[in-house]
């Protein structure tokens, strides 16, 4: 056995995990930690610029491809405060991440010492582990716990509270004795899911509803086999967006209030079975439960058992993880096929293609100022199908998912349950870090990217380079959007009159100042039809320089997009495509 400092300790456990990229800003608190990775060698670290940017850096990082675990790290105190939108974020979707927070000495906790806080207690509520570790010969044992518990049943974040003299304390510890813990996952049996496969059988218009469990579980190829040995349409959540390419035939769209497709919606409603695989059945996918669940029954499996049952009772519910889930669905369909005693739904599907091919919402506008469904009809001409894009909240992601098309697991990395504005700038930089030949386009509105606007200097200082396309309304436009109904429009425009910059006219902030004085390369494009060439320049200028690119788009400042509080009445505010024309880059448009 060697004797060693706990964070030396802690930091070999680290590597033998598999978690070797963190991301943070050290502190006097948390210094030993750090000193104990600059000794060690072997994780990667980041400095962000505010910590809860360090949070989101480690979420987007996890996301990004199957197996990671981001480590976000920082001191005492703000430090942890700050965390707390990024585990509420990764808690949110289901997201392994490891938060490590520097702590006061163990004396001094109930003194009100200096950027002592009770970092545990206020955490717990929004991770799967929170604990201050008052005993350096715990420290072991709780980074094994975090790593178990993050990696079974329903993934999720957690946080380790390292007091300062608890990181300075000596332990014997043999790294090559350590092993992580077994994962613990739910599986299916076969009996429940020949009850599940007998139910769908029997419908005439089933449906798969593909949650984020199945990306989560890397099984979107066993799903991509399911849907076409059964052919049956699937339909993936907002987190589930990439589980079956947008342009696979059995791919019918997406459903709910506002990331939802029309002929999605409609598809939907002709439904008269529904098996959802992994997902939760968030309110903005259903909207009212009456409308959304008569007329069908419901098959429900889910990793986590407390979850069947929460927002609705299913006819059956399973409790499994996805992947094993449709390991079984599986190996039942084939044996059915074989047997030849699988139901023929290829009117059904033509049915569904039939809506995908004709229900689409107009995004050829030559408007100036532009138009937001024109920007991501040009981001579907300009970016191809190995593009991944990054978004959280707001009218641009809910227009962005109406509209741009994935055609891939973790091709689609948004916070969906949360939606923090601030998210995307870090989160995508964490997404470079975790997929570095990827090419990766972030979304956001002008607000979203003024909240963490500070961490483009992150991707400039490590050259972590991505496309930034912000659309420019000078509005908290969804706000603005809500507010409608309360007939007045109070505390959301943007718009000023910038002494410094009138090139902006009345937009207020310059954000091609801001982002190039943050070290990174901004385009500023207010005709549509300068879209193409802009996105062209952005590409080489990331190729070249090897920063964040900013691509700034000017649009008029009032559009309503597509939403509503029932999935049957989802108000389209803007003109329907009538010909191929209107949605040139639609997938399955009539002519």
């Amino acid at each position: 056995m060697a004797k060693m400092r706990t964070v030396d300790a802690a930091v070999a456990i680290l590597e033998k995990e598999g978690a070797t990229e963190a991301f943070g800003l050290p502190g006097a608190a948390i210094n030993p930690f750090y000193s104990a990775m600059r000794a060690h060698g072997g994780i990667r670290h980041t400095l962000a610029r505010h910590v809860e940017g360090a949070s989101h850096m480690a979420d987007g990082y996890s996301r990004a491809a199957d197996g990671n675990i981001g480590i976000c790290i920082g001191t005492s105190g703000p430090a942890g405060t700050d965390m707390i939108t990024g585990l509420y974020a990764a808690q949110a979707d289901s997201i392994p991440m490891l938060c490590i927070t520097g702590q006061a000495p163990v004396a001094k906790l109930h003194k009100e010492d200096f950027q002592a806080v009770d970092i545990e207690s206020i955490a717990k509520p929004l991770t799967k582990f929170a604990m201050t570790i008052l005993e350096p010969g715990q420290v072991p044992g709780a980074f094994q716990k975090a790593f178990q518990l993050m990696r079974s049943g329903r993934p999720g974040p957690v946080l380790l509270d390292l007091p300062i003299d608890v990181q300075m304390a000596e332990i014997e510890f043999d790294i090559d004795a350590y092993e992580p813990l077994p994962i613990e996952k739910p599986k299916a049996s076969r009996k429940q899911l020949e009850k599940a496969l007998d139910l769908l059988t029997a419908a005439k218009h089933p449906l798969i509803v593909a949650g984020g469990g199945i990306i989560n579980a890397g099984a979107s190829a066993q799903l991509v086999e399911l849907a076409e040995i059964l052919n049956v349409p699937v339909i993936p959540t907002l987190m589930g967006w990439g589980a079956i390419p947008d342009d696979h035939q059995l791919m019918a769209g997406m459903v709910g209030l506002q990331t939802s497709h029309r002929y999605g919606n409609e598809t939907f409603l002709q439904s008269d079975f529904v098996i959802g695989i992994g997902n939760r059945w968030a309110n903005r996918h259903t909207g009212g439960l009456d409308t959304y669940t008569a007329g069908r029954k419901f098959v429900h499996i889910d990793i986590e058992p407390t979850q069947i049952g929460r927002v609705f009772s299913p006819d059956l519910g399973i409790a499994s993880d996805a992947g094993a889930a449709l390991d079984g669905l599986l190996e039942l369909a084939r044996e059915r096929q074989a047997a030849k005693t699988l139901p023929d739904y290829s009117g059904w599907v033509a049915e569904c293609q039939e809506r995908k091919g004709s229900l689409h919402r107009k995004t050829n506008f030559d408007n100036v100022p532009i138009k937001p469904q024109r920007v991501y009809q040009e981001m579907n001409k300009a970016f191809g199908r190995d593009t991944t894009y990054v978004s959280t909240i707001g009218l641009s992601q809910i227009a962005g998912a109406q509209m741009l098309h994935v055609f891939g697991a973790r091709k689609w990395i948004n916070a969906g349950q949360a939606g923090p504005l601030g998210w995307t700038a870090p989160a995508a930089l964490g997404v470079v870090r975790g997929t570095p030949d990827a090419t990766v386009v972030a979304l956001s509105g002008d607000y979203d990217f003024q909240f963490m606007i500070e961490e483009l200097a992150v991707g400039a200082q490590f050259n972590l380079p991505y496309i930034h396309v912000v659309v420019n309304n000078s509005y908290l436009g969804l706000i603005r959007q809500s507010q409608r109904g309360f007939n007045m429009e109070q505390n959301v425009s943007l718009a000023f009159e910038n002494i410094n910059s009138p090139e902006t006219n009345g937009y207020g902030v310059d954000h091609i100042k801001v982002a190039e004085g943050l070290g990174v390369k901004a385009i500023r494009v207010e005709d549509p039809n300068d879209l193409p060439a802009a996105f062209d320049k952005a590409k080489a200028l990331m190729g070249e320089f090897k920063v964040p690119v900013v691509v700034e788009v000017i649009l008029e400042k009032i559009t309503n997009i597509s939403m509503g509080v029932e999935i049957n009445g989802v108000n389209e505010f803007e003109e329907l495509a009538e010909t191929a024309a209107d949605a040139p880059t639609a997938i399955l448009t009539k002519a």
